[in-house]
């Protein structure tokens, strides 16, 4: 997949271009539905599937009081949606100067013009344009005039409720991560760094743990998982825990991961943990040797779990 920063770097035109717009925040299974029409309609018609996406997110620059947590940082979010066959990922920079941009100056000047569309799909509650003025109906409208064709697609519902980022986020914070498996239709994931920690896990309670650093806005809620961890094109069940370490009295929250099997140093290295089921809270204990039983029991549990379930990653 290239990817393409900005409409200015755009050097050629593409054949027979089919598009989606959209800010496409952790490209669930409503997302993937679309990615997978514009995939197969671009093959169809021996054309080019391009994917339009934002950075910032729109909601950092009009509503930045809102604070919304992201699922996926730019890079997490292309390397989705590469792995949805898609041929083109132009990131375009959100700012004010482009939110007052009106509906119909952006098909002419943007679809028309610069991208060339012939097809146009996006989700059925898609709006675009100063204060969102545009819809679906204008860009079905506007096609017949520019000779590009608009299609609609309905959300994607699980358990009766609409797939959307905004659900999506409410489960992760609610540490419901089955359920958020099955609205990305993968386990939920994030990519860190190991660095530096106390040195508690091995030299105290002779359970060795990574500590990580990662750019994700958003975490699960503070407890205990059972995941599974890359690493290095392997896979480990491990056990980690989001939170402030209470028995010992931290106040900031670290990311702290313990692979199956694992011996070895991993300090600077990269891991992607994936959260599979939460399976406590976390608290406070009276010693250290009671944190430590718990912990085993922790890592019994989880493998347990991790025995019987087995989401896609």
């Amino acid at each position: 997949m290239e990817i393409i920063k900005g409409f200015e770097a755009l050097e050629k035109i593409y054949p027979n271009t089919v598009l989606t717009i959209g800010n496409y925040d952790g490209v669930h299974l409503g997302h993937q539905k679309i990615l997978s029409m514009v995939r197969k309609k671009a093959e169809e018609i021996n054309g080019t599937s391009v994917v339009m996406t934002f950075e910032p997110h729109p909601v950092k620059v009009l509503a930045p009081e809102r604070d919304v947590k992201l699922l996926t940082t730019p890079e997490e979010k292309a390397r989705l949606i590469a792995k949805m066959g898609i041929d083109i990922l132009l990131f375009v920079t959100f700012n004010k100067e482009f939110a007052q941009i009106l509906p119909d100056d952006f098909i002419k000047d943007i679809l028309v013009n610069k991208l060339h569309v012939k097809e146009v799909i996006v989700g059925v509650n898609y709006a675009f344009g100063k204060g969102k003025k545009g819809n679906i109906e204008l860009l079905k409208k506007r096609g017949k005039e520019f000779g590009f064709h608009a299609t609609a697609v309905p959300d994607v519902l699980v358990h009766g409720n609409i797939v959307s980022s905004s659900s999506i986020r409410n489960l992760i914070l609610k540490g419901q991560m089955q359920e958020v498996s099955t609205y990305l239709g993968r386990a939920y994931s994030i990519l860190g760094t190991v660095i530096k920690g106390k040195g508690r896990g091995k030299s105290i309670l002779n359970i060795p743990t990574a500590n990580i650093t990662t750019p994700v806005e958003i975490a699960p809620k503070e407890g205990v998982y059972a995941v599974r961890v890359g690493y290095k094109g392997s896979i480990y069940d491990g056990v980690a825990n989001i939170g402030k370490n209470p028995t010992f009295k931290e106040k900031a929250v670290s990311y702290e991961v313990h692979l199956f099997g694992f011996s070895g140093d991993l300090l600077g290295e990269y891991l992607r943990v994936y959260f599979i089921d939460r399976i406590r809270n976390e608290r406070t204990f009276p010693n250290v040797a009671a944190l430590e039983k718990q912990i085993r029991e922790d890592i019994e549990t989880a493998r347990a779990i991790l025995r019987v379930k087995n989401p896609k990653l």
